[in-house]
């Protein structure tokens, strides 16, 4: 084994220090923020992967060709001090100390908390980086602390701390997964959360790489080198940021900023969609799907969007993206019209591999945008029961076809939206070679780019086809940075009690890395159908999920919809109705995650990060920072016990009663009303219009959970019409509530801001029933109060 390199300073161009050890190896340390330094390791001197598709500090893209490393435009480049001894070099900024040991360049991270610097991260110190000593992948050895919880790297099986477990990074296609084992799954996000319980502070570490890579957290034990944890990356360059606390949630929201702006998709995206594999595979599927939209119908389930599984394209039972089957959609526009007239948009599924019989591959092949094997033939992979070749979205020819294709084979028949499926890119060689936008390489160095690309060509088309509005896209897998584009969910599911109750732990883990746009296959995907109690516990979860979507494939071939079971099928609607109800929440919580990079969904820990019990598992959801979701994850149950968290006091939504944080309570669970709580002294829009399939009206009103006590309550929530483009930083609708409240009365204002007015008729603020203080409104305005079965409602007038 050779000695450790030597370093020493040998640039320092503003905020980039650059250090070189034995002549070959170079470090650069970038001071981009405060809170925020990143190291990039380089054995032999020269960066392997020149650009990064991930970086993207607080902007809506990065150019398909990919942002070059060394470009730190975006971040505010702060003021650091610079000290160096015979031993050691030190950056110090007012949030983060790094102490860099020349002799190896082993890496001490400290934070401050007050005046205190605090350790809270350490190289391993025996042979912490790969120096040209093993192979030629990437490695990173961390000191392990028994105090140490880990959260993150996406949507991982099991549970939420990840302390003890190894993880690999390899998209896949794991269809009908154990939500609680298996691995790996289909997103690649290489960034996880460190909790230092002693300390109560945070931190998190981004790898900014596409390779497949793995995570080791404890699970590898090795005497000679004490307790460790470790990344290690086949392929690309060690390039890693160190994310200052204190808590989670600034960690989550930097992440978040650091990788690029949430895609502020459009409202209707929040609403109900219907989905099921059965019924484009029918040999009647036209008919078929408008069996469905007679279901909404009949049923009076409340629907915004429907799935348009891949049995469009088919051709004798194998799918050709792109490909109309003409004899079960004689008429696509027509088909899509008679969707649109109910209210109803098609998401329609899309593959980036062409199998070798498709009907466009001779002329794919001919134009040469395939990625290629060794002798420049189309990479055979194998692709549901045949074998094709992916799309190379690396070369601008491809990238261009396909968005021809997205537009003249979807767009022009009056779809306005694509669900981005099966781009996993499962290529398991190390032949094929992909353009590299004229640096070719090997495919199986970044997989996980043509995913970004493909959702970002994808989302371009239909930008372009529908200039001033919000596109809309769907994409089962991806790579940190994909919530620029797309909402997502977690993949092909397994139907049972186990994966409900894990699913919960991988959307908040993957909420956590900076993606919480998200939801799951309601009710499961493969395997047997639900049984009554388990959709309808699924669906009751699901109301909360910002992708809300019903989608099966079962063994029996029975399909899951809201109306499946008639005995539970009331139960379903008004869950439902519940759900647009809420909508307007979501949809603020939606603006709040793409203008401040907060998550939608997140664990309690997120929010009370004081509270030790918050972190130990659980199955509780937190929708936005007022909403705590207690859904029922075991058969046979009709009440919930759930920890409320410190440093709060709730209300049961529906009951209104009142109770203090830092207890369990026992909350009653029947069918048809999901255990929720709401925060005390939050204000939550919501949409109190009667509707109706094909008929969706929106009155906007307000639930007022006040102070018990002397307080005061002030809130803003987004409003528009719902699909424009909005400029984060121009003018648009909002509403602002204000109340204070003191022992005897509530002094009510509602505020119209921008493009909002109040209606002649009013807006309503529900109370819970046992709130008896007496309301005043604002000068001017003019309030009627009314006591209901569950509020106390009270109308201020204009």
């Amino acid at each position: 084994m050779s000695r450790n390199p030597f370093f020493s300073l040998i640039a320092r161009e503003n905020n980039r220090l650059t250090f070189m050890g034995d002549a070959t190896h170079v470090v650069h340390v970038f001071v981009l923020e405060e809170g925020l330094i990143r190291v990039m390791l380089l054995p032999g001197g020269e960066v392997r992967f020149p650009k990064t598709w991930a970086i993207a500090p607080g902007l809506d893209d990065v150019p398909r060709e990919g942002r070059d490393r060394m470009d730190l435009s975006g971040f505010t480049l702060p003021a650091y001090l610079f000290a160096e001894t015979a031993e050691e070099f030190v950056v110090t900024t007012p949030a983060v100390r790094l102490t860099i040991r020349r002799d190896g360049f082993f890496c001490r991270w400290e934070t401050r908390a007050g005046n205190e610097w605090t350790t809270v991260a350490s190289d391993r110190a025996t042979q912490s980086y790969n120096f040209s000593w093993w192979d030629d992948k990437v490695y990173h050895y961390l000191k392990r602390e028994a105090d140490e919880m880990y959260f993150g790297l996406g949507e991982r099986a099991g549970d939420s701390n990840r302390m003890g477990q190894s993880y690999r990074l390899c998209n896949v296609d794991p269809m009908g997964y154990s939500a609680r084992t298996t691995d790996p799954l289909y997103k690649h996000i290489p960034f996880y959360v460190t909790w230092k319980k002693s300390a109560r502070t945070a931190f998190g570490l981004f790898y900014d790489t596409l390779s497949d890579c793995t995570f080791n957290m404890g699970k590898e034990l090795d005497n000679y080198h004490g307790h460790y944890r470790y990344f290690v990356a086949d392929h690309g360059d060690l390039d890693y940021y160190f994310i200052a606390g204190p808590a989670p949630a600034d960690v989550t929201r930097c992440f978040t900023w650091l990788t690029g702006r949430p895609a502020f998709t459009p409202k209707w995206g929040l609403g109900y969609s219907g989905s099921t594999m059965s019924y484009t595979d029918a040999p009647n599927a036209q008919e078929r799907m408008n069996e469905f939209l007679e279901g909404c119908r009949k049923h009076d389930i409340l629907c915004d969007s429907f799935h348009l599984s891949s049995g469009y394209t088919s051709i004798d039972g194998k799918r050709y993206v792109f490909n109309w089957n003409r004899d079960k959609f004689p008429d696509p526009k027509a088909f899509v019209q008679h969707y649109l007239d109910h209210g109803v948009k098609l998401c329609p599924n899309i593959k980036p591999c062409l199998l070798r019989d498709h009907p466009r591959f001779a002329e794919a092949e001919a134009a040469g945008l395939f990625i290629k094997d060794a002798e420049g033939r189309p990479a055979q992979v194998q692709f549901w029961d045949e074998t094709g070749a992916y799309i190379d979205f690396t070369n601008p020819r491809a990238y261009d076809w396909w968005k021809a294709r997205v537009t003249d084979a979807l767009l022009d028949y009056g779809i306005s939206s694509t669900w981005n499926d099966n781009n996993e890119f499962e290529i398991w060689s190390d032949e094929p070679l992909v353009d590299g936008f004229g640096r070719q390489r090997r495919a199986c160095e970044a997989k996980p780019l043509h995913t970004l690309l493909m959702i970002k060509a994808s989302r371009e088309a239909q930008a372009a086809h529908a200039p001033g509005k919000r596109p809309f896209l769907i994409s089962r897998s991806g790579a940190a940075g994909m919530q620029r584009y797309v909402q997502t969910w977690s993949g092909d599911n397994y139907t049972s009690w186990e994966t409900l109750r894990y699913n919960i732990r991988m959307g908040l883990g993957l909420a956590l890395s900076g993606i919480s746009n998200t939801g799951h296959d309601i009710g499961g995907f493969a395997g047997p159908a639900p049984e009554p109690e388990l959709f309808l516990r699924w669906v009751q979860h699901g109301v909360f999920l910002p992708r809300f979507s019903i989608h099966s494939w079962n063994d029996d071939s029975t399909v899951n919809e809201p109306w499946m079971y008639p005995e539970i099928t009331p139960y379903v609607r008004d869950l439902i109705r519940l759900r647009y109800r809420l909508i307007p929440y979501l949809y603020d919580l939606l603006w709040r995650y793409h203008t401040r990079f907060e998550p939608m969904m997140r664990p309690t820990f997120h929010d009370f990060p004081n509270d030790p019990r918050c972190f130990e598992e659980n199955d509780d959801m937190l929708v936005g920072g007022k909403v705590l979701v207690a859904s029922v994850v075991e058969p046979g149950r009709r009440d919930r016990r759930v920890y409320l968290p410190q440093g709060a006091s709730w209300y049961d939504y529906w009951s209104g009663d009142y109770f203090a944080g830092g207890q369990e309570v026992v909350l009653p669970a029947p069918w048809d009303r999901p255990p929720l709580l709401v925060r005390e002294g939050s204000i939550l829009p919501l949409n109190l219009a009667e509707q109706h399939f094909a008929e969706l009206a929106d009155e906007r009103g307000f639930a007022v959970f006040p102070c018990r006590g002397e307080g005061a309550m002030d809130d803003r929530f987004f409003e528009d019409d719902g699909e424009s483009l909005v400029d984060p930083n121009g003018t648009h609708g909002e509403w602002r509530v204000t109340i204070n409240a003191t022992a005897s009365e509530l002094q009510v204002q509602v505020a119209p801001l921008g493009t909002v007015a109040i209606p002649a008729t009013g807006v309503k603020l529900l109370f819970p029933r046992q709130e008896s203080r007496v309301v005043r409104a604002a000068a001017g305005c003019i309030v009627t109060d009314a006591i209901g079965d569950q509020w106390r409602e009270v109308t201020v007038l204009p």
